[in-house]
């Protein structure tokens, strides 16, 4: 450890929640690979911006790791067959997000091999960062932590512009979720390897990989890979929501990203673990991103795992694979407790942004809500310094004009208020309700 990577350790930022952790089950489990199943879908829109446009139709076959949907602009990206197969429709299906989007269905070819046919990408020692940055958008790359904001985007520094330090996100601060801790721990060469290739893109000089302390075996394995006199490893506090990118900015190099403003705005680019490991994948074995570690976990599933998951693999698969639900399971939620989506269907699919399959043993808290008791713990654990219990009351009289003025865009939704709340106040999904009265304000 360098004298800067010790002076940066058991940093954090400021307010935040403790959950319990839950991470026992499967922080320890290696990934496994899934096997392949006999039918996949593929949600043209699975990544923040614009769906991908399908370039398959009904009937044709397709192999695996081919290109099916293309970009439909700057932020969007690619969409490729995980499995060698059948195209036996395009048609609307139901998504983790609840509603129906145009899904491109693949029977798989039970005799293939499943071979990947790679994708053609540049040297990168002899390529510029236009080149890559272009097949980084062909190979499929999006954000692994959740959001799947497309990764080229993030990469291509706009003119004026310029980043001085890269940060990977492996903080994994979501209970329950430990797909990033394997990842780092069984694969900390591509994790380096993907950093490496986002600080030649991004031009950065210097780089730090944030993990919380409660992964020292990650940690270890990063610290035997990476340049130390140009990267530091940084073991922070276990705190929620530790993972979120402004957090980090803020724990390790204590600047705070302004309000309503991006990393870049302190030129710093932040990306997660996993999105380092599969950049590894693309340039090093022309794969482009048809599956992502998930872990599934949760009271309520036979056989808790890490698992290396075919996108487009339905839900209700992954499970039967780790020993499928228990008798007294209730709900499944994609992602963890705090951010996650409960599903209503276990026949949606798992997406690029899919983390975790988490099932669990009762209904999420459902105390009767009671008035607003003014004790001031929501402000107290709201890491962007906003006022939810003020923000929620706006909400629900649909004041947008007051919504902006206090920023209810800054807040992304960690819920550490509805966990921090004694009156039982829903006020992060009040909070959400409000974010969507301003921006359809602000589109009329």
């Amino acid at each position: 450890m360098t004298g800067l990577a010790f002076f940066l350790q058991g940093r954090t930022f400021r307010h935040g929640v403790h959950p319990d952790e839950n991470k026992e089950a499967t922080c320890a489990s290696a990934i496994e690979r899934m096997p392949f199943v006999d039918e996949y879908l593929l949600p043209l829109s699975q990544h923040i911006g614009a769906p991908s446009k399908p370039l398959v139709r009904a009937g044709q076959k397709v192999e695996r790791g081919q290109v099916i949907a293309e970009s439909a602009g700057f932020v969007s990206t690619h969409l490729h067959a995980p499995v060698t197969g059948t195209v036996k429709a395009i048609e609307l299906r139901l998504a983790p997000s609840g509603k129906r989007v145009e899904t491109v269905v693949i029977a798989a070819d039970a005799y293939a091999t499943q071979k990947v046919t790679p994708l053609d990408v540049p040297d990168p020692a002899k390529a510029d960062a236009e080149a890559l940055i272009s097949a980084i958008q062909r190979g499929g790359l999006v954000g692994l932590g959740g959001a799947a904001f497309p990764t080229h985007v993030k990469l291509k520094v706009p003119k004026g512009k310029r980043v001085q330090f890269v940060m990977l996100n492996g903080c994994e601060c979501e209970p329950y979720l430990t797909c990033d801790h394997r990842v780092m721990s069984e694969r900390a060469a591509d994790v380096k390897r993907g950093l490496d290739l986002i600080m030649q893109v991004t031009g950065a000089e210097r780089a730090y990989i944030g993990i919380e302390r409660n992964k020292p075996d990650a940690i270890a394995a990063l610290e035997k890979e990476v340049d130390r006199e140009r990267v530091a490893v940084v073991g922070l506090q276990v705190k929620y929501p530790q993972g979120a990118e402004k957090m980090m900015i803020e724990a390790i190099l204590k600047k705070e990203v302004p309000a309503g403003g991006l990393p870049l705005d302190l030129e710093i680019v932040v990306q997660n673990v996993g999105t380092a490991a599969a950049l590894a994948d693309l340039f090093d074995r022309g794969q482009p991103l048809i599956e992502r570690a998930v872990t599934v976990t949760g009271p309520g599933v036979r056989r808790p795992a890490n698992v290396m998951v075919p996108i487009g693999t339905p839900v209700k698969e992954v499970i039967e694979h780790c020993g499928g639900l228990l008798p007294e399971a209730k709900q499944v939620i994609l992602g963890g407790p705090m951010m996650g989506n409960a599903q209503k269907s276990l026949d949606v699919p798992v997406t690029k942004g899919t983390s975790g399959i988490l099932v669990l043993t009762r209904l999420a808290k459902t105390a009767p809500e009671e008035p607003c008791i003014r004790c001031g713990r929501c402000l107290e654990a709201c890491p962007m310094f906003l006022n939810p219990s003020r923000l929620a009351q706006l909400s629900r009289a649909e004041l947008t004009d007051e919504l902006k003025e206090q920023h209810v865009l800054d807040c992304f939704e960690c819920a550490s208020c509805s966990f921090s709340c004694p009156s039982h106040i829903p006020l992060v999904q009040l909070i959400r309700v409000g974010k969507g009265l301003v921006r359809q304000k602000d589109a009329s």
